[in-house]
């Protein structure tokens, strides 16, 4: 209660300011709305049976996209990583695949797929692979050497050693992994929607700012959020 009172206070006076600051003139209504406006938009947006669509849509490819992305972020990691020649001959090309920007693979998708979901989940399973496969591939590098070898000795099989002392050792890394790839999947699914037109929040976004309705497109923007 008293340690959540600052927070409260602090989110109430930053409203209060976003419902000054157009008011006094210090920025044009025209750019950033009262958050009142802001708010009402929202109300409206609500009862609008396209916008649960759209929501419905953004989820999707996220939920899709986020759960192939672990999927193949965790299987492709433990091979690479229990198999050390196979992670030193991987390395280089991890290192060069995984800094490019997923953004510049939208002329690529739009020309396989179209606008449609396919294109979505192209750009979300590409930029989310790689969060987590780097942190499974610490996870399994991280395992203790001689509770390895103690397992090895009892005569575990390389399934039973993975289950028993790779897998707990990983799995906090694996839910680092799943949880910076979760916000990294949301940002391109929104921005391939809003780049590409593909259906969901980040379309509707730009026809409202194309439209001109800029307390729709904030309220929309609230709600990525």
């Amino acid at each position: 209660g008293g340690n959540a009172l600052p927070g409260v206070v602090g989110f109430a006076a930053f409203l209060a300011s976003l419902e000054a600051v157009p008011r006094l003139g210090l920025v044009s209504p025209d750019y950033l709305p009262p958050i009142s406006r802001i708010g009402t938009a929202l109300v409206e947006l609500a009862g609008e049976t396209g916008f649960w669509t759209a929501l419905g849509d953004t989820v999707r490819g996220w939920f899709i996209g986020l759960s192939i992305a672990v999927a193949l972020g965790i299987a492709v990691g433990f091979v690479i990583g229990t198999l050390p020649l196979l992670r030193e001959f991987t390395a280089s090309t991890i290192e060069f695949l995984r800094p490019i920007p997923s953004v510049a693979l939208i002329p690529l998708s739009v020309l396989v797929f179209g606008t449609d979901l396919r294109s979505v989940l192209l750009l979300v399973v590409y930029a989310s692979f790689w969060q987590v496969l780097v942190q499974v591939l610490y996870g399994v590098q991280d395992v203790d050497p001689v509770a390895s070898e103690t397992a090895r000795t009892f005569g575990l099989g390389r399934w039973a050693r993975t289950r028993y002392v790779t897998w707990p050792t990983a799995l906090p890394y694996i839910l680092t992994g799943v949880r910076l790839a979760a916000a990294v999947a949301l940002i391109l699914a929104v921005t391939a929607e809003l780049v590409i037109g593909a259906p969901g929040l980040g379309n509707e976004i730009g026809v409202a700012q194309s439209g001109g309705a800029v307390a729709r497109m904030y309220a929309l923007v609230v709600v990525t959020g």
